[in-house]
């Protein structure tokens, strides 16, 4: 038995997962991406509330689940971009920011227990 056995290599790669809003869409970075483990399917769950979002991986039969990591893409880039107009004016009217005027970065917190990030939006920062 190895000294070693339990621990895993540390993914320099991955970094920090957030999520970006603009008035062009709402993009995942490839943090989160990775962490949640390439999903094709996800649930975006919202709590109007506490005024967070989640990401969480699920099934192309879950009901509501939406299209997020195409393994089949030819781009290079590991990111994903929903421009739904409505879902844009579901956040820009929850937080009463004006993405004609600037764009956030929101930074998330990987829930391993529940497979999800989730992104407080109430911490967001402007694009600059």
């Amino acid at each position: 038995m190895s000294l070693l056995e339990n621990f895993k290599a540390f993914n320099f790669n991955e970094g920090v997962p957030y999520v970006s809003v603009t008035s062009n869409g709402m993009t995942f970075n490839k943090s989160v991406i990775m962490k949640l483990g390439y999903p094709e399917h996800v649930l975006l769950l919202i709590d109007e509330e506490t005024k967070r979002i989640a990401v969480q991986p699920c099934t192309q039969e879950t009901p509501n689940a939406a299209p997020f990591y195409n393994k089949e893409k030819k781009s290079n880039a590991l990111s994903v971009r929903w421009n739904g107009r409505d879902l844009l004016n579901t956040i820009q009217n929850l937080m009463n920011w004006d993405l004609s005027q600037c764009g956030y970065r929101i930074d998330g917190v990987l829930l391993k227990e529940e497979q999800a990030i989730i992104f407080d939006l109430t911490h967001a920062s402007e694009l600059k």
